[in-house]
């Protein structure tokens, strides 16, 4: 089935209204581009003021043309935008592309931009653009921008969607190691948005990988979808997301929603479709690069050559920082290596081989390479060398790269230390033969983490997560839909029919019915204000612990209730040692319900150790997700404590997670903290329950008020 941007991406006809003949010019540069691409369809010129430009017939106008024009591309200002679109709409075109920014002085309400983006979706039109540097089709020779740039193959597998101009054009035309089959900078996204290049090019044949330079989504289910289709077919897609700023999180009522921000939500996303991050576009275009070259990686980590036993150590720290693990070789390598390496060498991964030299230097280096690739633990490997003069590669390196892959069939590198040896003509060569040249160890750090996580991600078994019973769903819906505040008393009752361990909470508003609770429960207590409107009682003195006796029951109420009222909570004090966790539900503008967990109590904010995941997920996930906290080693028993119950927390977390998708439409906020995690099962010590109504009311009012 046709793809609903074929008109745009592969037009049978384009048409460049504004083409001109002089050099530079958008209207220029578009037909040489369409030339040099060797573009098969035909291709119209359109400006009054030319009979021909580039040897292509120019026409007045589009009617004038002697067919029409599927596809037509603006080359004209601003101010004559809307006129030529009118124009573009009555020819019967059905895709147009924009380049200019599409801003007007003394511009009416509402602006250009959006005028123009209403009348194209009236139309029906495939709207490229505005503020965009188009597109490259260079697997059907559709060169639809308007700039100049190198000149590329046919035969590339690696695509590069950009919502920044420069985001594509200081990769696609500055990285000749790269071979692209499709790049295209989104711009405006007036009607074709990122998400709509993204859902065209996994359908592509020569699609091997996706470099994403993404600001936002504009589109998040069909985003969603995307990364899923990617799923489906193995494509990695590897993502440089920029505008990590936490958002409103002084709106939020919970602890939960304080502590997240619309950066942790992509990471949420990215985590559980298994999208490879990276920080900028350096580790872009080296990730892309490595997921270009044809070999798949083995199992457990890399093993690195080097002639150096400083680089050597800078590998190791550098490794460590970016959580990529090294391969301990097992028996058979090490005794190899034994026979090659000269007396005083270890022969331990990363290994330094140089010794001493020597005319059979190279044949030695040769077999240290293909020993470490040829290890069962051995992912992929890389050669890690200091270049020779003037960055030129050894041709010896090559060798090294080729017997290493001989050996094993597994991907091998060559890494410069330091930038550099990239604009050597082998490194280029050495490149499209399938050992891609690398700029810097810290680069190829983080590709070889991004290769390695999408083998993981692919190799990952989800779990069937259980559904919640019907009855305790619809009670949840219900009293999510009531426009009443939820007491923490409803909000432990409501949990715990979920198969969330909270305590029985007894509420009373004077001291005879507060007595008459303390006579069924066993010191000590707790009492808590339930003062309606007071989130985090702690914060306001609202909580006396360790109540051990009638009187000191009586004092603690008389406190509570002169400065906060007569509601109260009588709880249960539970004195077992543990280790205190936040769990609970935000929501994300964009993606809807989040689930945020890591380490919790009074000082969560300060702590500020938490991850968050997209739900639902499973048990695995969970525990997956708490290997990414930094205090995680506290869980497992520090200084004589005992280790506690990791796998009842992720129970719990699992199932808050089917909560908060079974219910994304009537959740604002969940937030159990504490949640104390026992040496056997766990127990959440305070519940608040926000409805997605009341969540909202609030947001608006601290807007109001802001």
């Amino acid at each position: 089935m046709e793809h609903r941007l074929r008109a745009l991406i592969r037009p049978a006809s384009i048409a460049v209204y504004g083409a001109s003949t002089r050099p530079a010019s958008v209207g220029n540069e578009v037909l040489r581009n369409l030339r040099r691409g060797q573009y098969p369809g035909r291709i119209h010129a359109v400006n009054p003021r030319y009979d021909r430009v580039l040897d292509v017939p120019c026409h007045a106008t589009l009617d004038e043309l002697p067919a029409r024009a599927e596809l037509v591309i603006f080359a004209v200002a601003d101010t004559r935008i809307e006129a030529a679109l009118e124009e573009a709409i009555r020819h019967g075109a059905r895709a147009a592309m924009i380049y200019s920014t599409l801003l007007l002085e003394d511009d009416t309400t509402p602006v250009l931009s959006e005028r123009i983006r209403a009348r194209a979706l009236e139309a029906g039109l495939l709207l490229a653009g505005g503020n965009g540097m188009g597109f490259y089709n260079f697997s059907d020779g559709v060169w639809a921008c308007g700039f100049d740039t190198r000149d590329h193959h046919r035969d590339g597998n690696v695509v590069l969607l950009s919502q920044s101009g420069s985001g594509m054009s200081a990769i696609l035309d500055c990285e000749e190691r790269i071979a692209f089959s499709f790049a295209a900078s989104t711009g405006q996204e007036l009607v074709v948005s990122i998400e709509d290049y993204l859902d065209y090019v996994l359908d592509q044949p020569a699609t091997r990988v996706v470099g994403l330079f993404l600001e936002t989504t504009r589109k998040p289910a069909q985003f969603i979808a995307c990364l899923e289709k990617a799923n489906a077919r193995g494509i990695p897609l590897v993502i440089l997301k920029v505008g990590r700023t936490e958002f409103s999180a002084r709106m939020a009522l919970s602890h939960s929603g304080a502590l997240t921000g619309a950066d942790a939500a992509y990471q949420a996303v990215f985590d559980r479709y298994g999208v490879q991050r990276v920080n900028d576009m350096d580790e872009l275009a080296t990730a892309l690069i490595m997921f270009a070259q044809p070999h798949t990686p083995g199992e457990g980590g890399i093993v690195t050559l080097h002639d150096s036993g400083g680089e050597r150590q800078l590998l190791i720290d550098l490794a460590h920082g970016a959580g990529v693990a090294l391969t301990e070789l097992g028996a058979t390598a090490t005794r190899d290596l034994e026979e090659v390496l000269d007396p005083g060498l270890p022969p331990v991964n990363p290994l330094d081989a140089w010794s001493t030299g020597g005319a059979d230097f190279n044949i030695r280096m040769q077999r240290c390479f293909a020993t470490l690739l040829a290890d069962p633990g051995a992912a992929l490997g890389a050669v890690v060398h200091a270049r020779g003069p003037l960055s030129r590669i050894y041709p010896a390196y090559a060798d090294y790269l080729r017997a290493g892959h001989a050996a094993s069939g597994k991907p091998a590198f060559l890494v410069a230390a330091r930038q550099g040896s990239g604009s050597d003509p082998l490194a280029l060569q050495l490149t499209r033969e399938g050992f891609p040249v690398l700029d810097g160890v810290a680069g190829f750090l983080a590709g070889a983490r991004c290769m390695l996580g999408h083998r993981d991600h692919r190799k990952r078994q989800r779990s069937a997560i259980p559904p919640l019973d019907a009855a305790s769903l619809q009670r949840w819906r219900q009293r999510l839909d009531d426009p009443t505040p939820v007491t923490e008393a409803q909000a432990c009752v409501l949990l715990a029919a979920i198969g969330i361990p909270m305590p029985e909470v007894c509420a009373v508003d004077s001291e005879a019915s507060l007595l008459a609770c303390a006579a069924e429960m066993d010191f000590p207590l707790v009492l808590k204000t339930a003062a309606p409107g007071i989130h985090h009682k702690s914060d306001v003195g609202g909580v006396v612990l360790g109540i051990r006796d009638r009187a000191a029951l009586r004092a603690a109420y008389a406190r509570i209730s002169e400065r906060l009222g007569p509601r109260v909570l009588l709880v249960q004090m539970i004195e077992d040692e543990g280790v205190e966790m936040i769990l609970g539900i935000t929501r994300d503008a964009q993606f809807g319900p989040l689930v945020v967990l890591g380490f919790g109590g009074v000082h969560a904010e300060l702590l500020e150790d938490v991850t968050v995941l997209l739900p639902p997920f499973d048990e695995a996930d969970a525990l997956r997700a708490l290997g990414r906290l930094r205090m995680r080693a506290l869980l497992d028993g520090l200084r004589g404590a005992p280790a506690v119950d990791v796998a009842a927390f992720c129970r719990v977390a699992s199932r808050l997670s089917v909560l908060a998708d079974a219910c994304r439409e009537h959740i604002g906020e969940v937030d159990i903290n504490p949640l104390l995690v026992l040496p056997s099962g766990c127990i959440g010590l305070d519940a608040l329950i926000v409805p997605a109504l009341e969540s909202m009311r609030d947001a608006t009012r601290s807007q109001q008020h802001g």
